[in-house]
């Protein structure tokens, strides 16, 4: 039996009970008491495939990249407070670690990009909301400050403008060893984008520990002092920022703990705290010391590694990307949206 109801478009014709209620999915909510006739869909994308495009970046450039700049950032600001307090021989371990990092990490970045050529077209113009644009010309003015610093270091040369590079590579250090979790953020990648929040003190934290870790490592065992404090800092607040991130992102972080991105993120976490103890052991065994510096760089080294895997995971599984926007469209955020293919597909780093 139908039953004809008069709207302004016409005589529309309906059949009573017939109406398909698929649930919050269906355009309207249910009334209480009234039942689904069809189920809830569940999201499968075109046989399989992810819904945005996945990183082409190579995981032992970037990955290095990243690790390597925080190393040389942090690296250049210990190497400052070491000159200030008097401590030379971690001041000269300091300031050639930052400079051996920084130049690994160009190269590593260069040969990611293809050629040379590449990373110079970034620096045609100066855009203060593009992380790529900014970390283009904080590499650029950093590299020279860096390699004058630890070039004064050994040679006793030009005093004066030694102490000015050490401060500016201290300075620009500082944005060096972040920026680029600022990078990394700006992308439709899940697990990168997602983690926005955290990722800048992860990353600090992270650069923290392995610049105190290679002082004390290969610095003076009498001027390990303020290494250590550099290195258990960095270590609490790596620790901090990573158990906070993987609470807040809860679905998304699962590639932070699970599969070969898991396994990497998490050895670098045991390794830490491995590290951490034996610096702090080093107070009164100078080798345990140097054992626990080195930990702590091996393990920034696979946090960054483990980091960039768990990206390139969330990328490529499309319920990391559709699951979290559609809860958002749930809760009554309509201007939340999946990317699209395409949509926001991360550019080059610099």
């Amino acid at each position: 039996m139908s039953e004809s109801e008069v709207t302004r478009d016409g005589v529309q014709h309906r059949v009573p009970g017939r109406e398909a209620l698929t649930g919050a999915r269906s355009g309207r909510r249910r009334r209480r008491g009234e039942e689904a006739m069809v189920p809830d869909a569940t999201f499968t994308s075109y046989y399989g495939k992810p819904v945005i495009n996945s990183p082409v970046w190579e995981a032992t450039d970037i990955a290095g990249y990243l690790f390597l700049g925080g190393l040389a950032g942090a690296s250049s600001g210990l190497a400052l407070a070491a000159d200030l307090t008097g401590r030379r021989g971690v001041a000269r371990v300091s300031k050639t670690g930052a400079t051996a990092a920084i130049l690994l990490s160009l190269a590593a970045l260069v040969h990611d990009l293809g050629r040379p050529a590449r990373f110079l077209n970034m620096l045609r113009v100066f855009k203060p909301t593009s992380p790529m644009s900014v970390g283009s010309w904080l590499l650029s003015a950093y590299a020279p400050a860096a390699i004058a610093s630890a070039g004064t270091a050994w040679t006793g040369l030009f005093p004066a403008i030694g102490a000015a590079a050490t401060g500016g590579a201290a300075l620009l250090g500082s944005g060096v060893s972040t920026y680029t979790a600022a990078l990394i953020s700006d992308t439709a990648v899940p697990a990168w984008h997602d983690g926005y929040r955290e990722m800048p003190f992860l990353f600090a934290g992270s650069s923290a520990a392995a610049a105190g870790g290679l002082a004390l490592a290969a610095g003076p065992s009498a001027e390990a002092g303020l290494p250590r404090r550099l290195a258990l800092a960095g270590a609490a607040v790596e620790v901090a920022a990573s158990h906070a991130l993987e609470h807040r992102l809860g679905m998304v972080a699962e590639p932070y703990s699970e599969g070969r991105s898991g396994t990497l993120v998490k050895a670098g976490e045991k390794v830490l705290l491995a590290g951490a103890a034996a610096a702090v052991a080093g107070r009164w065994k100078p080798w345990l010391g140097r054992v626990g510096g080195g930990l702590m760089v091996v393990s920034s080294a696979l946090t960054r590694f483990g980091i960039f895997q768990a990206g390139m995971a969330s990328a490529d599984d499309p319920k990391y990307t559709v699951e979290p926007q559609r809860a958002r469209l749930e809760q009554g955020r309509p201007g939340d949206h999946a990317p699209s293919e395409g949509e926001r597909s991360p550019a080059p780093p610099g």
